[in-house]
C-alpha cells in the first residue's frame, strides 16, 4: 500500500501497524513543526501540567514517546526525574534521541510486557496514544504491570474512542489496581488548527490516577 500524506486526518484512520510505521516513517521529520506547531498541539501540554500539579515524581515511562514533545513540556515545567520512552517508530525516536531529554529510547509495542527498572516505575504518562487508529485498552494491563505501588498515570484518551473502543470498561475491569481515578476534558487543539483539520475540534479525557 502506497503511504499516506502524512497528516492529522490520515493518522487517524490508519488501521494497521505496518501502516502506521510508514506514516510516521515519513512524518517524523516534519512533525514538530509541521503538526505540533501548525495545529497548535496542546495534548503534551496538559498532560505534563496534570501530572505535575498531582505532584507526579520519577523514574517517568512515556508511552509512545515520539518526538519527544511531552518530555519537553516534563522538562519545561520542572520535571527533574529520569524520563525513559517507549514508541513502534524507529524514525521518531530517532528525532527525541537528538533532544537529550530521556534516560533511555526503547523500541516497544506498549500492548506486550514492558521493560522497568528494579520497584518499577514511578510515574507513566501518554499524549496521543490512545485515539482513532492507534492504541487500545488492551495497553492498561502491560502499563500497570510496569508501575510501582502509588505510581501517578496521566493518561490521554481522545474524548471519540473513550466508549467505542472500551477504554471504560478496560477502567472498571483494572478497578482494584486503579485509585483516585479522575476524567478531565481538555481540548487536543488550539484556534489555529480549525480549518486545517478535520478533527480540529477533537477532545480528550485525561485519565488521571495512581495504581493501588
Amino acid at each position: 500500500m502506497e503511504s499516506e500524506k502524512p497528516n492529522l486526518d490520515a493518522a487517524l484512520s490508519l488501521t494497521s501497524a505496518e501502516d502506521r510505521l510508514r506514516m510516521y516513517r515519513d512524518w517524523a521529520a516534519s512533525y514538530d513543526a509541521g503538526f505540533a506547531a501548525d495545529l497548535d498541539y496542546r495534548l503534551p501540554a496538559h498532560i505534563a501540567g496534570a501530572f505535575m500539579a498531582a505532584g507526579g515524581t520519577g523514574p517517568i515511562l512515556d508511552i509512545g514517546a515520539g518526538t519527544g514533545l511531552l518530555a519537553a513540556v516534563l522538562r519545561a515545567q520542572g520535571a527533574t526525574a529520569d524520563i525513559d520512552g517507549i514508541d513502534l517508530s524507529p524514525d521518531m525516536l530517532a528525532i527525541a534521541r537528538a533532544k537529550s531529554l530521556y534516560r533511555t529510547l526503547t523500541l516497544a509495542d506498549v500492548t506486550q510486557p514492558l521493560p522497568k527498572p528494579p520497584g518499577g516505575y514511578q510515574g507513566i504518562v501518554s499524549s496521543g496514544t490512545f485515539t482513532h487508529g492507534h492504541v487500545g485498552p488492551e495497553a492498561f494491563g502491560p502499563m500497570l504491570d510496569a508501575a510501582a505501588t502509588g505510581a501517578l498515570f496521566a493518561l490521554s484518551i481522545n474524548a471519540g474512542v473513550y466508549t467505542a473502543l472500551g477504554f471504560d470498561h478496560a477502567l472498571d475491569a483494572h478497578a482494584a489496581q486503579i485509585a483516585d481515578l479522575q476524567l478531565i476534558d481538555v481540548p487536543i487543539y488550539g484556534p489555529a488548527a480549525l480549518g486545517k483539520a478535520a478533527h480540529a475540534k477533537d477532545r480528550a479525557l485525561i485519565a488521571l490516577f495512581r495504581k493501588a
